[in-house]
């Protein structure tokens, strides 16, 4: 059984999403929002994440970088 207002390929996306976390379920309202034309942003950035975003960026004005072994370590943690 399906909402007449969707297709079922949408149900089945709202169905998988039901099942993550609510902040998942939010980040993916976000996107779709976004998508269907809401000029809300995708994300906001929280206290911290700004904070840290402002000293990456004092970092980087400092010249300092990650090492290639250091970036080749953070991604083969999280190839397939």
């Amino acid at each position: 059984m399906h909402d007449s207002d969707m297709t079922e390929l949408l149900e089945q996306a709202v169905k998988r999403v039901r099942a993550l976390s609510p902040d998942t379920q939010d980040e993916f309202a976000r996107v779709l929002l976004r998508l269907a034309g809401d000029d809300e942003p995708v994300y906001q950035l929280t206290a911290g994440e700004v904070a840290d975003l402002i000293e990456a960026e004092a970092e980087i004005t400092r010249g300092e970088f990650a090492a290639d072994a250091e970036v080749e370590a953070v991604f083969s943690k999280y190839r397939r």
